[in-house]
């Protein structure tokens, strides 16, 4: 039977925004607030600092507002001080129902930034959370630099835990807060107190600056944590916290612990993460990285067609995902066939080789051929008319400061020459105006855009080459990657486009 673990708690609203250079919106921080409660059903999150803005207030008082209404209000807490009433009234004031307290977790941070005595702080404390009772806000208290106040101070982190286990408290929450720690001393340090402090509800909180959060946090739990904090993409100050998506799937499978959260939404929340933040995810990030479930070489491509030998428990259905084998130099006949499967097209011995043979050509040369850019490919080697359903002719775009962009163009479409106009906020947007507008009138359903990446050569100069990928999503949720290549940014998106148009045509 598996264990269940108690909570996770995910930070990224709160935590995660301390990433550099990322500030959620008020209506970014809502919708991630709503798919980490509504589906990936994580047990709590953390969504915001007391004191910090006017802005972080409105945002706040909104995602309260939400939960009230839909019955989340105590799944949501927000990070306070221990300054009696102020922390608190902000709370109180945006409608929060939990505070998490920022203790001093480490004699060293306690004397030299506080200037306290335990006494001084544990008295301040002790006020903090009356008053939190008054206004019936339950606590949560982080002991803040815990990992060097255990290494360094450890009486006067047992002086400070001896206090709280005696007042109305509901979490104790222990950040390695520097993530200096070593995996042995995260179960040496947690087991010492969960044997010690046996009725006390402990919590996790990793970092990850050795690259160690998530094995920090699989110890964690082995020790007796009653629950672990994660952030969505390892977002976090310097390099991030413990990653949600990396921490379930090994609790899932390395432990045989079952948690509450959804995994066919950790992909989900991961890429609209990745799109609110700004930060780009690597493709070989684990779980959620666009590359994770995709077989390069041939022989990986083989072994899975016979007998599924490439295969572990992180398999992609899990996550909503599916697996693909990659094209390229170290491509071999399953892999090509494996594709085309996916396509649907059959082809004869003769011009299988030649298409692989093409595609290992494409891979010497650094070129990156995708299931998407398959049937172009093959036209162009077997000279095999039809997928060649559209085509773009005399694009024009004009744009400029204060001037409304428009694109006009022809369109080749069943033998038939369309002239079509658009206009839009920008060059891109007035020409899928007008592809908009013409598909419409021949009754052509069209995907939706979810990401838009340009990309030039490392050192590339101004005049380089520009190589356009959009990935686009289809009614029946099948994810299309199409890319071009052009001199020209916006010529090189109308490339792919076209691309696009003719795989949904055929």
């Amino acid at each position: 039977m598996k264990k269940k673990i108690p909570e996770i708690m995910d930070t990224t609203l709160r935590d995660g925004e301390q990433t550099s250079n990322v500030a959620f919106s008020p209506s970014e921080k809502m919708q991630i607030a709503r798919i980490l409660l509504e589906k990936v059903n994580v047990d709590r999150i953390e969504i915001a600092s007391a004191l910090v803005s006017e802005g972080e207030k409105e945002s706040t008082r909104d995602i309260l507002a939400w939960a009230a209404q839909n019955n989340y209000i105590n799944q949501i807490e927000i990070l306070g001080f221990v300054d009696h009433k102020r922390s608190l009234d902000w709370i109180d004031g945006v409608g929060g129902k939990v505070m998490n307290m920022l203790t001093k977790g480490s004699f060293k941070h306690l004397t030299y930034q506080l200037k306290k005595t335990p006494e001084e702080h544990f008295d301040d404390i002790s006020k903090t959370i009356q008053y939190a009772a008054k206004k019936k806000i339950a606590v949560n208290v982080y002991l803040e630099d815990w990992s060097n106040g255990f290494i360094d101070s450890p009486d006067y982190v047992y002086r400070l835990i001896d206090h709280l286990g005696k007042s109305a408290v509901d979490r104790i929450l222990l950040p390695d807060t520097l993530g200096i720690l070593y995996p042995q001393q995260v179960f040496t340090f947690i087991g010492d107190l969960t044997s010690k402090y046996p009725d006390l509800h402990f919590d996790f909180h990793a970092h990850n600056d050795y690259g160690l959060g998530t094995i920090n946090t699989l110890e964690a739990v082995r020790a007796g944590a009653s629950g672990v904090h994660c952030t969505v993409n390892c977002l976090g100050e310097r390099t991030g916290n413990a990653s949600l998506a990396e921490v379930l799937a090994s609790l899932h499978d390395h432990l045989n612990m079952k948690t509450n959260v959804s995994e066919k939404h950790l992909y989900l929340v991961s890429r609209v993460v990745e799109t609110f933040s700004g930060k780009r995810l690597a493709d070989n990030a684990p779980i959620v990285g666009e590359d994770v479930f995709t077989q390069t070489a041939g022989i990986h491509a083989d072994g899975d067609k016979k007998a599924g030998l490439y295969e572990s428990r992180l398999m992609p259905g899990r996550f909503g995902r599916k697996r693909s084998y990659a094209l390229g130099k170290m491509s071999g006949k399953a892999s090509l066939d494996q594709n085309l499967q996916e396509l649907g097209i059959e082809l004869s011995p003769e011009n299988h080789k030649m298409v692989l043979d093409r595609i290992k050509a494409l891979g010497d040369r650094k070129k990156k051929v995708t299931i998407e850019d398959l049937p172009f490919l093959i036209s162009d080697i077997l000279r095999i008319p039809g997928h060649d359903i559209i085509r773009f002719t005399n694009v024009v775009i004009t744009s400029g400061m204060d001037i409304m962009p428009i694109c006009s163009l022809k369109i080749w479409y069943k033998n038939e020459e369309y002239k079509i106009t658009g206009s839009g906020d920008g060059g891109y947007d007035a020409f899928m105006n007008a592809i908009r507008s013409w598909a419409k009138e021949n009754s052509i359903e069209l995907p939706t855009l979810r990401d838009y990446e340009v990309r030039i050569p490392p050192g590339g100069q101004t005049s380089a080459l520009v190589e356009c990928k959009i990935t686009w999503i289809e009614e029946n949720n099948r994810t299309l990657a199409t890319r071009g290549v052009d001199s020209d940014q916006t010529m090189a998106a109308v490339q792919a486009t076209e691309k696009m148009l003719n795989l949904v045509l055929v």
